[in-house]
């Protein structure tokens, strides 16, 4: 199944991986405890006020897959001059993952008073996330 040369199963592949990777990322027993004390929040709960899961998670299912999109858009575009491999693709993730979604945020997270701590827990997972599905959209493109 294709949309003007993207295979759309791949994209879904792509985007599933990183919903779910995010998931365990900041599971209760992987970072989630150690981001939380890291923000300053004692409890490792948000208040009533923060946690409204429709849009934590809605949210959350909105940003992944315009980042999936982005990626499986930038490849899409680039193999149609060069031929793109899966560790070309995991390349252009990376490059996307790191270069952009983790630097884009990091001067804001300094000037937020923000630490270096959360801002590697919380972008760490977007640059692993994109680097493989970079790779995965690349193998079914």
């Amino acid at each position: 199944m294709t949309f003007s040369g993207l295979n759309l199963i791949g994209v879904l592949i792509a985007f599933i991986f990183s919903f779910a990777s995010g998931g365990i990322w900041f599971g209760p027993k992987t970072f989630y405890p150690v981001w939380m004390k890291a923000k300053g929040i004692a409890s490792g709960q948000l208040s009533t006020s923060q946690n409204k899961p429709v849009l934590l998670f809605g949210g959350t299912i909105l940003g992944v897959l315009i980042q999936t999109f982005t990626v499986a858009l930038i490849i899409n575009s680039l193999g149609k001059h060069v031929d793109i491999g899966i560790l070309d693709g995991a390349g252009v993730g990376f490059a996307l993952g790191v270069g952009v979604s983790m630097f884009s945020s990091l001067s804001h997270r300094l000037f937020g008073g923000e630490s270096l701590k959360v801002w590697v827990i919380e972008t760490a997972n977007d640059a692993i996330n994109l680097t493989i599905a970079g790779a995965i959209i690349a193998f079914f493109n």
